[in-house]
């Protein structure tokens, strides 16, 4: 059964199908940049889905050639705040996101084919059951800006990955590809990409099939037990980030950022 109750934005699709709620980040051209409208709405989509017994499974994935390339901080973003939302709104929004994935009482399936970066990377991995094709990447590129890792990251990827890697992946902002995550826990599965979509609709098929209430409580029984810090952690983030967003680093970093060039960071 197909439903039009959902109905998204430009920048954010979404669609009820056979159980199936798929909500997709839809601005290919900046790698799926996130504002705060897209967020609110996906966040409010969320929220309707959570009391919502035709949805069974909810599946996340981008436009384009990626996942997400994190909070949109290129020209075209800062010359129009007021559509975008302002870095504090952006921030507001993706915690509010998270929240929704993480307390959402279906499971979330986050399907990576591409770069899944900053708080995108965050986004996906709030989600239960993280798939990604053998060509994604994540990458906390936070501090290549001058930023501090949010959406939960902190507490998301070190309750995956243990305290070393995600000291890594936050300090050091490297890329790592879906064959190395997979290695460290940090996704579900890795397929070949020209079987990327069959494998992904098997897992969903899976999810929709099986048993609605034990996959719920189950699902609550594993973020209690491994998620106990993510509400702390989304508060301190915030609060750092937020003194971040007023720093020379930041105007350095999103500047030479927007420039292509390293950038030289010098508070202290």
């Amino acid at each position: 059964m197909t439903t039009d109750t959902y109905t998204g934005i430009g920048d954010l699709t979404v669609g009820l199908d056979d159980g199936v709620l798929s909500v997709t980040l839809n601005r290919p051209d900046s790698l799926n940049s996130l504002t705060a409208p897209m967020l609110n709405t996906f966040a409010e989509t969320l929220e309707q889905a959570a009391g919502d017994p035709q949805v069974r499974v909810v599946r996340i994935g981008g436009a384009g050639r990626g996942f997400s390339s994190g909070a949109g901080i290129s020209e075209e973003d800062h010359a129009n705040p007021g559509a975008a939302g302002t870095p504090a709104d952006v921030l507001d929004a993706a915690n509010r996101c998270i929240r929704a994935i993480v307390h959402l009482p279906q499971p979330a399936v986050a399907v990576v084919h591409g770069a899944a970066a900053g708080v995108g990377a965050s986004l996906a991995l709030a989600c239960d059951v993280v798939l990604a094709s053998e060509k994604a990447f994540f990458m906390l590129a936070f501090t290549k800006i001058g930023l501090m890792p949010d959406g939960g990251a902190s507490a998301l990827i070190a309750a995956a990955v243990g305290r070393i890697r995600a000291m890594r992946m936050a300090l050091l902002a490297e890329r790592i590809p879906a064959a190395e995550a997979f290695d460290w826990g940090l996704v579900s599965a890795v397929y070949p990409a020209e079987a990327f979509e069959a494998e992904v609709n098997r897992v969903v098929a899976a999810l929709v099939s099986g048993p609605a209430v034990a996959l719920r409580k189950t699902k609550d029984a594993i973020n209690a037990a491994t998620l106990t810090e993510l509400e702390a952690a989304l508060e301190r983030e915030k609060t750092g980030q937020l003194s971040l967003l007023d720093s020379h680093d930041f105007r350095e970093g999103t500047k030479a950022f927007q420039q292509r060039r390293a950038a030289t960071f010098t508070d202290t």
